[in-house]
């Protein structure tokens, strides 16, 4: 039987729907979409660099409330609602995983209101 737990980061951004921010499974820290609202005020950034930005951040404090690190982070998917953004996204992306990044998956797609949002996969460290 598959060891699962829930994971919902008290300063994290509120789920938008029915969903964990997380499971943590044989090892592993699935993270669901995350967008870029502000976790404290749910307000949005006013550019494309600080949703990016502020959505590894969101991240981050998922991760950390699983026990890991964004070092430890093995596959990301990023949905963008404009792929011609791709560059200047991978710029941003660059800051937060600045050597030796995951394996990644960019998917342009129509989003609600935000510009980005970003799942990803990571492995415990103890794992």
């Amino acid at each position: 039987m598959t060891n699962r737990k829930p994971i919902f980061a008290e300063k994290g951004a509120k789920p938008a729907g029915q969903y964990s921010h997380a499971i943590v499974a044989n090892g592993f820290v699935y993270v669901s979409g995350q967008g870029p609202h502000h976790p404290e005020t749910g307000a949005l950034p006013e550019d494309f660099a600080g949703e990016v930005r502020q959505t590894l951040r969101n991240l981050e404090i998922i991760l950390k409330a699983a026990g890991t690190d964004l070092a430890h982070v093995v596959k990301v998917n990023s949905y963008l609602s404009d792929l011609g953004r791709f560059q200047e996204y991978n710029a941003l992306y660059s800051e937060f995983f600045p050597t030796e990044p995951p394996a990644r998956t960019t998917i342009g797609c129509q989003l609600n209101n935000i510009q980005v949002e970003i799942d990803c996969i990571a492995v415990l460290p103890q794992a």
